[in-house]
């Protein structure tokens, strides 16, 4: 084993955690949660702190001007008084490991999706931003998101993160409640019932059902009656609870018929509005790694026009604490080894509502992706608690 190369010993972890301790907090993805973490502590124990200096140094100049970055500039870059040679055995372990890569046109190296989550995971210090701290770039957000209406503060954050980030925006609008105020069933014909739900703001849903037998419309209006005499100003999921367990003392038609209903209201609220909102999605034109990869921007666009998972990893995101970071295909909803997706949950009167987050380049600037999530997921939430 060459006396230069990467040390198979345990770094000495307490400057990064002592930094770490001081950061934004953000988790891994947790789909990959186990393997990476475990990935993660066995390159730290087999990096050295030498090898992990010139990684971090080569990552981030490569985030800076985009280019593989070769031993002489790396050694500039680190600041360490090593020799060319030293730092070219140093590299050629680096690759070894999978942490870096050397394009086919070059002789210098770039970080792999594995150096990239290493980087974020252990040198990273994304310092947080309180709400008075806001960055001079971001002190005209506040002004943009007005919470005279919901939808419209979704649209303008989805537009903010994609112009502040200058690639994708999206949110997720925040969840109903579900709560309802009225219902009314209308007969239409053999066993076709109309379900009207009228929420408390005053928005009103239809919904057709199919039922088992055929209703006549004084026995519609006895079982709506009855929703609304014992269950209105309740969420569908206490409604459908109670009705389970007080099913016995109802005739088992009628129970069934309140029981469609509610399943009808579920769903009526749940499409009531646009669930995620984007933003700057021609933005991705512009990454050299996908202007000339048609096939992946097929299929990167057919994920933003389907949206369905979308939403799955930004409800899976919506259950973590602050801002959670998917890198090189890791979340399965955007599988590409050249994109990363950035998220974060916002908050209404102290409850998670909904996501939002920014999808770029594996290359991207992390420590300022995640200040901007963050911070935007706090103005959502202030803005839309002021209504």
């Amino acid at each position: 084993q060459r006396a230069d190369a990467v040390g198979l010993v345990t770094a000495d972890d307490r400057g990064m955690n002592e930094t770490r301790s001081h950061a934004i907090h953000y988790t891994i993805a947790p789909g990959v949660r186990t393997r990476c973490a475990s990935a993660v502590r066995t390159m730290k124990r087999m990096l050295d702190e030498r090898a992990r200096t010139l990684l971090k140094a080569l990552v981030e100049r490569y985030i800076d001007d985009g280019q593989p970055v070769g031993s002489r500039t790396l050694s500039r870059a680190s600041g360490l008084e090593l020799s060319p040679a030293t730092i070219r055995n140093v590299m050629a372990d680096l690759e070894e490991l999978g942490l870096i890569a050397s394009p086919h046109t070059s002789a210098g190296r770039v970080p792999t999706a594995r150096g990239y989550r290493l980087f974020v995971d252990t040198m990273l210090t994304a310092q947080p931003a309180h709400p008075i701290e806001v960055p001079p770039e971001m002190a005209v957000a506040r002004e943009q998101l007005h919470p005279d209406q919901p939808q419209r503060v979704i649209t303008q954050a989805a537009g903010l993160l994609s112009s502040l980030s200058n690639f994708v925006g999206v949110v997720t609008a925040p969840r109903k409640a579900g709560v309802f105020h009225h219902i009314e069933f209308l007969r239409l014909g053999e066993r076709r019932v109309l379900v009207i739900l009228v929420a408390p703001d005053g928005d009103v849903q239809n919904r057709v059902i199919f039922t088992a037998r055929d209703f006549g419309q004084a026995e519609l209006t006895e079982a709506a009656n009855h929703l609304n005499q014992h269950y209105a100003g309740l969420s569908i999921d206490e409604v459908r609870e109670r009705l389970r367990h007080e099913i016995e003392a109802l005739r088992g038609e009628i129970a069934a018929l309140m029981q469609a209903a509610v399943q009808a209201g579920s769903e009526a609220l749940a499409e009531s509005v646009d669930q995620v909102v984007l933003s700057g999605e021609r933005k991705l034109l512009d990454v050299p790694a996908f202007g000339n990869d048609m096939g992946s921007l097929r299929r990167l666009f057919d994920v933003f026009e389907q949206k369905t998972e979308l939403m799955r990893l930004l409800e899976v995101s919506s259950r973590a604490e602050g801002v959670r970071i998917y890198i090189g295909g890791e979340s399965q909803v955007v599988p590409f080894a050249e994109l990363s997706v950035v998220t974060a949950p916002y908050e209404v009167d102290g409850h998670v509502v909904g996501t939002l987050g920014v999808i770029g380049p594996t290359r991207m600037a992390y420590g300022r992706m995640i200040q901007i999530v963050d911070i935007t997921a706090r103005l959502v939430g202030n803005a839309l608690s002021q209504r």
